[in-house]
């Protein structure tokens, strides 16, 4: 579905679906430099079980246009938005990685229109290496594969998807080639430059839940204990054997811990 917002054309995944007022909606949110077909299998889960679902493309990634919004706050406010287009009151969010972000900022300056909040693959504060940054800022292919490497536990560097067919690394790999140079360098500073995450995690009042990968290389389950503090109402699920991509690493049993919040 194409959407315009702040005077630029939007893409957002819907399952080729109309928002149906009556129903409850949940907002999926893409990592850096990524975009919406991260989600499509928990976007088409949700939406053949009465929900209305919206992947979407922030700004300049995927089927979006316009410049990369900065800031995690900018993403935020631009999402709500999204829904202000959309016609939605309330909504649930998924957020993965940076999205996860997304999702947390969102919930806490943004209560009255946020039900519920799922946090894949999250942690607060989210610094990103130099060594990253550094091949981010001169659009360097070595920061795609550092990012596809420990983006997966090491028993997925060999495969191993339920899928036959299906090629994980590849799959992320390319996705990050398709992306509009600069995207992931913009990204990337704004996970690493966002350092209100645990001030906006106390002010989270909605049921949140994160799900975590127990082979999590990016963003360590070790690592987030101070988010899981920080947030009143909050349940952790950690994913056995899986990394920080736990859509394809572990689908089924991501699929089980949104179903508890979303």
């Amino acid at each position: 579905m194409k959407l315009t917002i702040g005077e630029q054309s939007s893409y957002c995944y819907t399952n080729n679906r109309s928002i149906d007022p009556d129903k409850p909606s949940v907002v999926f949110i893409h990592g850096a430099g990524l975009d919406h077909t991260v989600w499509t299998l928990a976007a088409r889960h949700f939406a053949r079980h009465g929900r209305n679902v919206i992947s979407i493309d922030l700004p300049a990634h995927g089927r979006s246009q316009g410049a990369p919004l900065s800031t995690i706050e900018a993403m935020a406010d631009w999402l709500i938005a999204c829904l202000d287009e959309l016609g939605i009151d309330k909504a649930a969010l998924c957020g993965h990685s940076m999205g996860s972000l997304v999702a947390l900022d969102c919930a806490a300056r943004h209560s009255e229109r946020v039900r519920a909040v799922a946090l894949v693959g999250s942690i607060a504060p989210m610094p990103v290496s130099d060594a990253i940054l550094d091949a981010c800022a001169a659009n360097d292919h070595s920061a795609f594969d550092m990012l596809t490497q420990y983006g997966y536990s090491k028993r997925h560097q060999y495969g191993g998807n339920s899928n036959p067919g299906m090629w994980m690394i590849g799959g992320t790999l390319r996705l990050f080639e398709r992306s509009a140079p600069g995207v992931l360098n913009n990204d990337m500073n704004a996970c690493n430059n966002y350092t209100a995450g645990l001030e906006r995690a106390a002010l989270v009042t909605c049921p949140t839940t994160m799900i975590l990968g127990h082979e999590d290389r990016l963003t360590p389950v070790r690592g987030t204990q101070k988010l899981q503090d920080a947030i009143t109402n909050v349940s952790v699920r950690v994913l056995s054997g899986a990394g920080h991509t736990m859509m394809v690493e572990a689908p089924n049993d991501l699929l089980d811990a949104l179903h508890e919040v979303l």
